[in-house]
């Protein structure tokens, strides 16, 4: 059992990044011991393993604050001084308060995050307000250290392979062998597994970072990347437009997460705007996206019990190998269960169970995918799907 902080690390994710990083290291360490072992007669020996050690300091530094330091999280509870202001924000039927300017409910932290970009499983919490900085550090520093790692790795293989073939009388092996231990097969094995993964480790993170670096720049987390391309489309119909209020240029987005502090500025609740808009303009909008996403759901009837089964094969074979490509939940629900459907796939549905007590802001949400066969149309609700279906006869 683990506790305390280091809780954080007991997950899957985290036990996959660290073994990668200290696998990746460890055969680029072991390689650069074997062929530019350093001694006080080459002093560029000894820098370039200066250089290659320090990768592994300033990644482990940037992943294990991200990791402990965390997004921050919305107080329980929280609601705005001004009561008035209620009225421009989301309630969060879980933590039982309001969510702030910014902040999304994470179900697998199952708290309202501050500024929440996405839950990483590679850092088992979420990337947002507090821990971005170090968050894109370790996104910048990991791809550096995977490069020098795979052209050390690289190098070391041809030497072992490339001469010992073709040039066996001309090379040499290294004379001062650290630990007396040869370069043999298992070595070998090691670093062919090693490049590959330091190899496929750059091109991914690498590609993160550039996201997340678009990100910063623009000032707009993930999750507000899709909120303003449906505000921007929404207001395109009403003939106006869309401001996003915390785009403040370029340089003032990259201040509003790099300081030499390396803590964020402000306190994840209130965010500085450009000049027209308020705290609550993006707030607004969702829930005005939310209304109207409202609007357009159908209520469906259970006719068939589902417990919640990722592959349902009582179901039906397509029901099972058509699944929505979604890590989204799947609900349980009993038969003559009133459901508000959402999202449409040709197999599935996502949607929300109606309560009774619907009304009540305590009562918890329980939203999720479930088989279509599961359901039928309640009478006098038309489903989008009918309908496209009705216009490609026509």
């Amino acid at each position: 059992m683990c506790f305390g902080p280091f809780r954080q690390l007991c997950h899957w994710g985290p036990f996959v990044a660290l073994f990668l990083i200290f696998y990746i290291t460890g055969t680029a360490v072991m390689c650069d011991l074997f062929y530019w072992t350093p001694n006080k007669d080459s002093l560029l020996s000894i820098v370039h393993f200066v250089v290659l050690s320090s990768w592994i300091f300033f990644i482990l530094w940037n992943y294990f604050h991200a990791v402990f330091y965390g997004p921050g999280f919305v107080p329980l509870g929280w609601k705005p001084e001004n009561p008035e202001d209620e009225k421009s924000l989301q309630y969060c039927h879980v933590c039982k308060g309001f969510k702030a300017p910014r902040s999304h409910h994470c179900r697998y932290c199952n708290r309202c995050v501050m500024k929440m970009d996405h839950h990483c499983p590679w850092i088992n919490t979420c990337c947002g307000h507090r821990n971005h900085a170090h968050f894109t550090y370790f996104l910048w520093f990991a791809p550096l250290g995977c490069f020098h790692a795979t052209i050390i790795i690289s190098v070391t293989i041809y030497s072992e392979i490339y001469k010992q073939l073709y040039s066996p009388r001309k090379y040499r092996r290294p004379n001062n062998i650290p630990l007396g231990v040869e370069f043999g097969l298992p070595q070998l094995f090691m670093s062919f597994v090693a490049v590959g993964l330091a190899i496929g480790v750059t091109l991914a993170v690498l590609f993160l970072f550039i996201t997340q670096i678009r990100s910063i720049l623009k000032n707009e987390s993930g999750i507000e990347n899709w909120i303003v391309a449906k505000a921007k489309h929404r207001h395109s119909k009403m003939e106006s437009k869309f401001v996003y209020p915390y785009n403040l240029g370029r340089k003032r987005n990259l201040l509003e997460v790099f300081t030499w502090q390396g803590r964020p500025q402000g306190d994840g609740i209130s965010w500085p705007v450009v000049e027209g808009c308020t705290q609550y303009t993006l707030t607004i909008e969702q829930i005005a996206q939310k209304q109207l996403k409202k609007e357009r759901m159908i209520e469906y009837i259970v006719i068939e019990d589902y417990e919640g089964s990722w592959f349902p094969i009582s179901k039906g074979c397509c029901t099972c190998l058509c699944f929505p490509l979604t890590d989204e939940p799947r609900i349980e629900i009993d038969e003559e269960d009133i459901i508000m459907v959402s999202r449409w796939k040709k197999y599935w549905l996502y949607g929300e169970v109606q309560f009774i007590n619907d009304g009540d802001e305590s009562t918890p949400r329980i939203r999720g995918w479930f088989p279509r066969r599961c359901v039928k149309q309640n009478a006098g609700h038309i489903c989008k799907d009918d309908v496209d279906d009705t216009k490609k006869k026509r």
